[in-house]
């Protein structure tokens, strides 16, 4: 099947059906072969005397070859009692509080089984406003957004991770401000991903730098004006410094809606690739480009014939997904078969161009990525009106623009490119559209053991240009890129280009590039290094206006992580003061947190579960601990309480060997109960962890400190940067910005930043928001 061992764990991690005490109940054999007999069976809708068995089998060697994909609520729910099929969701949310909380419920409806909400938060009157059948104020969209959010961290997706949601707010709404601003806390709002809705109007007053009209949802009526080029600059502003929000154009949205009498697009599902009317829902599948060649004299070439048998084969599967879903919502069920869109897209584009010798950044790679998504396109098409003879048009027809144009289509959509995260990692090819994250990396295999995986298109050419050795992988997987190693030919380093070497101009190019025959949108983030400034971001997001783009997601290197880390200068003697005088006495300061620290993490058993206790320090000693219970629960306002005492104390000068002696040897219930524990209570186990770390930096904590900043990111060892194995239910501020900032909350290696989400190609973590 040409799985990779990785492949083969985020499998069996995420994918493959479980018993009630978690053993594998199937193979990925007969996962893709359950999948394909499950979508098969919509040909008999249609047809009591439809080959199934044949069907079933194009489908499952279309999978199992992997040479296409279904999104993954598709692999996962087909054939199962569960039954929903689709990733992506748009709700509609009414002025009013039913209409408010009556989302939230089918929101909670949709994350439990599976899918992805996005909403539209403009039909929401502006804070402040009366609301008159209470005699009250509107709160506004960005207070129902926290309740959104709070809502979805109750509810987890098919009983495994959280939900994500896309919230976007127009950019003539009155509180556009405050919805620009909302998410520079990491800890705030962060099952979202956020995009303001841009009018084509608001970017003509951009460039003429003019101001205006916000427009109150509620009475339709002008309610001020703002600056537009100002307020672009808080959108590039809050862009720049964590990658929020991004960028929806919402006209030319609604441009492209296929029924426009029908209603009017206002929302996207969370990584903004897919625009749907309120209720719709969309499925999506990938076709793995990297598969799609041949040899030809000797030489690698797309194989068009191919290529084209497998979109017609994925239109078929896709468009049978429809009919065999299991909506979470009535009004889903018929909004969605009204229109019957699909999104197929395409997922190992950079791994092609590695094989055929082009570099992404190229005009040549751009042109071969507008020539191969026509082809798709109109492939696409040609397969959705076959299915329209066989079938029928989707009953919204009439009304559709295609009516007039006379053209009978099964589907009113057909492509999307999507972001294709633990997708790509079963095909074990880069993700959708983008560049390589990185040619080599070190994953852990055992508990000390380490093995470097290496692109294997990379690999194969290093090896045949003579240059390869395991050595160098390893430097190049620190390096994170191949520019500088003089044993590798410079015509391999122009190919073999990474995310971060590729200019952000070039990201943009190539987005549109897809976008030109693309029904729906592209996925894409465009990769800033970590020096690039507000200029050079709000340069992007107008070439992404010029280029024909209908949205972009950009994201500057490390800017999530320094809002944890706050790397800056040490403070000098004089923010140390301890002592400060009030009211002619002297009181106890406690000093500041330092900016930069060094840490630990250590998971104790207590007698409620776990507890995952960080203690930190700098060149003055241990300076702050805090703490997280696990899942099963525990005293976490406690334990919570007692880190923050003893950090302040730790602070304020007071002896570690004291604090130790007060926490030391507290007794609690639970943890008498169970005798196989270690220690007797939470502030038993802080005061022990204490204690170890004390050893631990005994003559080292000087040292420790000296380490520049990238030497602390490489080790993990500035505050914020150590691995958190409390995942994405972590409650901890600094522990919650890792989770969507450089390292993986599961097994602490590098993610990718892709349409709004992380993905870990390590272990399969996803999160988006």
């Amino acid at each position: 099947m040409g799985l990779t061992e990785n492949a083969v764990k985020v499998l069996e991690k995420r994918y493959l059906a479980k018993d009630e005490n978690g053993k594998l109940l199937e193979t990925p054999d007969k996962m893709f072969r359950r999948v394909a007999s499950a979508i098969a069976q919509a040909d008999k809708f249609y047809d009591e005397n439809a080959d199934v068995k044949k069907t079933e089998q194009e489908f499952y060697e279309m999978m199992s070859n992997l040479e296409f994909l279904p999104n993954s609520p598709t692999l996962m729910n087909a054939g199962r009692p569960l039954g929903q099929l689709s990733a992506c969701f748009v709700l509609p949310i009414e002025d009013s509080m039913e209409g408010i909380f009556e989302a939230i419920k089918q929101a909670a409806m949709i994350h439990k089984s599976g899918g992805g909400t996005g909403f539209s938060f403009s039909r929401l009157r502006p804070k402040g406003s009366t609301v008159n059948s209470t005699g009250g104020v509107a709160s506004g969209p960005i207070s129902f957004m926290k309740v959104f959010n709070a809502a979805t961290e109750a509810v987890k997706q098919g009983g495994t991770r959280r939900g994500a949601n896309m919230g976007i707010l127009r950019v003539d709404h009155p509180d556009i401000i405050e919805f620009i601003t909302c998410k520079q806390e990491n800890t705030e709002i962060n099952n979202f991903n956020i995009s303001v809705g841009i009018t084509e109007k608001f970017m003509q007053a951009v460039e003429s730098d003019s101001a205006y009209d916000l427009i109150d949802p509620h009475s339709k009526k002008p309610a001020g004006k703002l600056n537009a080029r100002e307020v672009f600059k808080k959108i590039v502003d809050s862009a720049w410094q964590n990658g929020e929000p991004g960028i929806i154009f919402l006209d030319r949205l609604n441009k492209d809606n296929v029924v426009p009498e029908v209603g009017e697009i206002e929302s996207t599902n969370p990584c903004g690739e897919q625009p749907l009317l309120p209720y719709e829902s969309c499925n999506l599948g990938s076709i793995n480009l990297a598969l799609m060649v041949k040899m030809n004299e000797g030489k690698v070439e797309i194989d068009y014939e191919k290529l084209a048998g497998t979109v017609q084969k994925a239109v078929h599967f896709l468009d049978n997904v429809i009919n065999v879903n299991q909506y979470p919502l009535q009004k889903i069920d018929e909004v969605t078969k009204s229109t019957r869109k699909i999104g197929l897209g395409v997922m190992g584009f950079a791994d092609l161009l590695f094989k055929l010798g082009i570099p992404y950044n190229s005009s040549s790679g751009v042109q071969l990525a507008e020539k191969i998504m026509h082809f798709i396109s109109e492939e696409g098409r040609t397969a959705s009106m076959h299915l329209a003879e066989q079938r029928g048009t989707f009953p919204l027809f009439e009304k559709s623009i295609y009516k007039a144009l006379g053209v009978k289509v099964r589907n009113a959509t057909v492509t999307t490119i999507a972001p294709t995260g633990t997708l790509s990692i079963i095909a074990g090819v880069s993700s959708g559209v983008e560049p390589v994250f990185a040619l080599s990396y070190i994953r852990n295999v055992m508990d000390n053991d380490e093995l470097v995986e290496v692109n294997p298109i990379f690999n194969q050419v290093a090896v045949d240009e003579g240059f390869y050795s395991e050595e160098l992988m390893k430097e190049i997987a620190q390096a994170g890129h191949i520019e500088g190693f003089i044993q590798i030919p410079q015509r391999v380093k122009e190919v073999f280009v990474t995310a971060h070497e590729i200019s952000p101009e070039w990201h943009i190019k190539m987005q549109a590039a897809f976008q030109k025959y693309t029904d729906n949108a592209v996925s894409k983030t465009v990769n800033f290094k970590n020096e690039a400034t507000r200029e050079e971001v709000a340069q992007v997001f107008e070439l992404a206006y010029k280029t024909g783009c209908k949205g972009v997601t950009i994201y500057r290197d490390g800017s999530r992580d320094l809002q944890v880390l706050n790397i800056g200068k040490v403070k000098g003697k004089e923010d140390n003061e301890q002592e400060e005088k009030q009211d002619g006495e002297y009181h106890i300061m406690p000093r500041p947190r330092p900016e930069i620290t060094t840490g630990f993490t250590e998971k104790v058993g207590i007698g409620c579960g776990n507890l995952y206790i960080t203690v930190n320090y700098d060149q003055q000693g241990i300076c702050e601990v805090f703490t997280n219970t696990g899942r099963a629960g525990g005293c976490p306002s406690q334990s919570e309480a007692t880190s923050r005492l003893v950090s302040i104390a730790l602070r304020s000068g007071m002896e570690v060997k004291a604090i130790v002696e007060q926490l030391k040897g507290i007794r609690c219930p639970s943890t008498i109960r169970q005798r196989e524990l270690k220690v007797t209570s939470c502030p038993d186990a802080i005061a022990r962890v204490i204690e170890k770390v004390v050893k631990l930096q005994n003559g080292n904590a000087n040292k420790e400190v000296q380490l520049t900043t990238e030497e602390k990111k490489k080790t993990g060892s500035v505050s914020g940067d150590a691995v958190c194995t409390v995942s994405d239910s972590c409650s901890n501020p600094e522990h919650q910005s890792v989770a969507v900032g450089k390292y993986c909350p599961d097994c602490g290696k590098i993610v990718e930043h892709e349409g709004g989400c992380v993905i870990c190609r390590n272990c399969g973590y996803s999160k988006c928001g």
